[in-house]
């Protein structure tokens, strides 16, 4: 519980859902002593995995609470292949294959880049129902946290100072209620708090059904002969693609075929050789293209699927939802704690909602990528010959959209938020497949490696940080905004360096992170009016 006045209420924040946005915003409201209490209306995680990649960016933001390690134990091992393959059967060699680098390899790249145009962490393939029990348990080491199961959300309303959710008793059939100052919808799809809010989806929903089949076996990823990798998209008529989950124990098919087909002997077909199959999970799911009219009303916000789903195609679906809590958390923890202007909150709209519409958009280009180059399978294709070649080149050309998404992924910019200082000819625009280093305000600050060997995110604060690569070079009026910053009660630390690679990278002398390690500001020197640049970064200014 934070140590502000709480009398009558529960927590801070009520957190509607405890799936992997959910926990994430807890763990990081918990960290800053902001207490939280997580609904949750299943008994416990889930138990079957319904996303298998953590994109660099959200491995960035782990790492900065503590868990890119624990995580990446928890999924593929550093050193097993992230290729994805186009095959007869599992028993044959490949018709084609996108290489992509294992995270050792990865790491080994990240090591050797000294101009910003790599990620600090790489990505990480690590099934859901791995990744919830890990993030409960870092949730449940917080003091701050109550984790509470068979909660059920039933319905909310709302004042001025704060809101109070009815919540379905686990056992007796009855409801009592939980007092909060803010709520966050973090309950999927169907979000019940979206839902009693008013707020309705904009796009495109229900576009194509496919189904689901989750399958164990313990030994056919050691049998595999087409290769290693964790995609197996087949040259058959049915659509079909195999992903070897996290523990490579667990395995997704993905198919046309409708839901009442004898799943086992369409497996063993795909295949091609013998090993144990245990069907465990049948789900049909909805391609949908969809973002909610807004992220706010009052007191409660949505973030994750509540706000935004998308195809599957590039994983955009999840990441979208870890980069809605690290936006969230510090603006919360800040308008907790009294720092934070009213413009801080109303600037996670502003934020969040055109990186889901980029991503939403995004997602429907890498799918419809997939019919594509399944237009080319056909009986003759899987023989050699043009026909085969005219597929595999469609394959490598149109299915790699979806694998090369490192500009929706790592360059996103908040340009034109309230909150980030303006800069003549800086814009909110982007590239999906592309990623050029700057560090323009808005974006996240490109990683560098220090002289000393440490990446320059570790050394920043939780807080804000003012980055002086001058050096101990005086002059830079740093003394100025630190007074403007403790004027209003806002944390603020500052950094200096002399290194003239970060300088090249960034561009200036001078640059303002905000918690989440965004660029607010940058110049050669202090601005004029220092306290007017801390009341626009902390949510002051009108």
């Amino acid at each position: 519980m934070s140590k502000r006045d709480t009398e009558g209420f529960d927590c801070d924040v009520i957190i509607a859902g405890a799936g992997p946005v959910g926990l994430t915003l807890a763990i990081d409201l918990g960290r800053r002593g902001i207490g939280c209490v997580v609904l949750e209306r299943n008994s416990g995680p889930t138990p079957w995995p319904k996303m298998d990649r953590t994109n660099a960016r959200s491995m960035e933001m782990f790492r900065r609470i503590g868990l890119a390690d624990r995580i990446r134990a928890r999924g593929y091992p550093a050193d097993n292949p992230m290729d994805v393959l186009l095959v007869r059967r599992l028993c044959d060699p490949p018709l084609a294959v996108l290489p992509f680098p294992s995270v050792a390899e990865a790491r080994r790249r990240i090591a050797a880049c000294r101009d910003g145009s790599l990620p600090l962490e790489p990505y990480q393939l690590v099934s859901q129902n791995d990744l919830e029990p890990l993030l409960r348990e870092a949730a449940d080491e917080l003091p701050a946290v109550s984790l509470r199961d068979s909660s059920e959300l039933l319905s909310l309303t709302q004042d001025e100072n704060g809101v109070t959710a009815e919540v379905a008793d686990a056992a007796g059939g009855g409801s009592h209620h939980v007092h909060g100052r803010y709520l966050i919808g973090c309950d999927g799809g169907r979000s019940t708090v979206r839902r009693a809010l008013g707020i309705g989806l904009e796009g495109q929903g229900g576009l194509r059904e496919l189904r689901q089949v989750v399958f164990g076996s313990r030994d056919l990823y050691a049998k595999i002969r087409a290769g290693k990798g964790r995609h197996y998209n087949f040259a058959e008529p049915n659509g079909s693609m195999i992903i070897a989950q996290g523990s490579r124990r667990e395995f997704s098919l993905h198919t046309n075929l409708p839901a009442d087909t004898d799943f086992v002997p369409v497996l063993r077909d795909l295949i091609g050789f013998d090993c144990e199959i245990e069907i465990r999970h049948l789900l049909t799911w909805r391609y949908n293209l969809l973002v909610a009219e807004r992220y706010r009303l009052g007191r409660v916000l949505l973030a994750g699927d509540s706000a935004h789903l998308v195809i599957p195609t590039g994983g955009l679906g999840m990441n979208t939802g870890v980069g809605d809590a690290f936006d969230l958390s510090w603006k919360l923890a800040g308008t907790l704690a009294g720092w934070g202007g009213p413009g801080l909150l109303d600037a996670y709209e502003a934020e969040r909602r055109p990186v889901a519409m980029f991503n939403r958009d995004a997602a429907g280009w890498a799918a419809e990528g997939v019919p594509l180059w399944r237009r080319y399978v056909t009986p003759e294709a899987v023989q050699d010959g043009p026909e085969q070649a005219a597929l595999i080149e469609a394959f490598c050309t149109c299915h790699s959209r979806m694998h090369n998404m490192v500009g929706a992924e790592w360059a996103y910019s908040y340009a034109g938020s309230p909150l980030i200082a303006d800069e003549p000819g800086n814009a909110p625009v982007w590239e999906t497949s592309r990623y050029e280093p700057h560090a323009r305000p808005g974006v996240r600050l490109p990683h560098m490696w220090l002289r000393d060997g440490r990446p320059i995110q570790d050394v920043a604060g939780d807080g804000y940080t003012l980055l002086d690569l001058g050096g101990a070079e005086g002059g830079s009026g740093a003394a100025t905004l630190a007074d403007a910053f403790a004027a209003l009660g806002a944390p603020l630390g500052v950094l200096r360096l002399d290194d003239p690679d970060l300088r090249a990278v960034y561009g200036r002398r001078l640059l303002l992170l905000r918690p989440d390690l965004h660029i607010a500001w940058r110049g050669e020197r202090m601005p004029d009016d220092p306290l007017a640049l801390a009341r626009r970064v902390t949510g002051h200014r009108s």
